[in-house]
């Protein structure tokens, strides 16, 4: 692709985002979002291979249909109570619908299978731009309609995710797709606290982005597709191993480190919210996580490739 071409999508991508976050009318907020898919779709297809066709294609299906949903909620918000305003979405079904939508446009269990299958048939780079970027103008809406949404439903939404992110994550072996469960895994973590308060869903939403991108940026430079390619960081670059090892603990959430410090107080509000039950199955859901993120920081830092226990898991 020409850097002319690649520019302009990708000042589109930004368009189409900042677009949503600013809008108050929700046509301008589903114009952003069909901007950000369409400027998203040829970026994913650069490859011309079968596999990134169909991630392509996956990705441009589950988004179409997610904005179409955004849209029929609003319509029918604004013919029962009249307003087209984000912030008054004040007729249940459309709410229901709302979060629905969101959570496919976010990839929230059990809404999340497009996800890892889209991330698998990108490139590591176009990988990151959906984990990180494409997150940002959901997020907003969901910050912006946060008072009428059915708390019920985005706490299970929240509650799924983290749990599916943690359980499917363990049977992976692609580095692409343990990101795709990381990322659903934290985004549950962050639709669990968005209707009880949503500036820790901000500050969540603000570190996962720097861990996220943190360490795709190490898996793009040591070229990692696989568990099995992260053993050869240490030869390339052990400083890298370093940032890589901290940044995957972080992720997981182990005290010291940055990732814990959301996670704590998301735990803490929900303790104070009479949701202990609630905030013991997200803590216990975290540790699947940790395992697989623990198994990560071995290869990358522990391990001296050729003879390690990963490389019978190359398939």
């Amino acid at each position: 692709m020409s850097p002319t071409i690649y520019t302009i999508i990708l000042s589109s991508l930004a368009t189409g985002t900042i677009i949503t976050m600013t809008s108050f009318h929700w046509l301008m907020a589903w114009i952003g979002l069909e901007l950000n898919t369409l400027a998203i779709i040829p970026i994913i297809s650069t490859l011309h291979h079968p596999r990134s066709t169909e991630a392509a294609t996956k990705y441009f299906l589950t988004q179409a249909a997610a904005s179409a949903m955004i849209l029929f909620s609003s319509m029918s918000n604004a013919w029962n109570m009249g307003t087209w305003d984000i912030t008054q979405m004040s007729y249940a079904p459309s709410n229901i619908l709302l979060s629905l939508a969101l959570a496919l446009k976010l990839g929230l269990a059990p809404a999340h299978f497009w996800l890892p299958e889209v991330l698998q048939g990108s490139t590591l780079s176009t990988a990151f731009i959906i984990a990180t970027w494409q997150k940002l103008a959901p997020m907003s809406l969901i910050y912006m309609t946060m008072n009428n949404l059915p708390s019920m439903i985005v706490l299970m939404l929240g509650l799924t995710s983290s749990a599916i992110g943690g359980w499917s994550g363990l049977n992976q072996t692609q580095t692409r797709k343990i990101m795709a469960y990381s990322s659903i895994a934290h985004l549950g973590w962050m639709a669990m606290i968005a209707s009880i308060m949503s500036n820790i869903m901000i500050m969540n939403l603000v570190v996962y982005l720097m861990m996220t991108t943190a360490l795709f940026t190490s898996l793009i430079c040591s070229k990692s597709k696989t568990i099995k390619d992260t053993a050869t960081t240490w030869t390339t670059s052990p400083t890298l191993a370093i940032i890589m090892m901290l940044t995957l603990l972080s992720l997981g959430g182990l005290p010291p480190l940055t990732g814990f410090l959301p996670k704590w107080l998301i735990l803490e509000e929900l303790i104070m919210q009479n949701l202990a039950p609630m905030a013991t199955a997200m803590a216990m859901s975290t540790l699947l996580s940790l395992f697989f993120y623990l198994r990560l920081t071995y290869t990358t830092t522990l391990t001296l490739p050729p003879n390690t226990l990963q490389m019978k898991f190359k398939w």
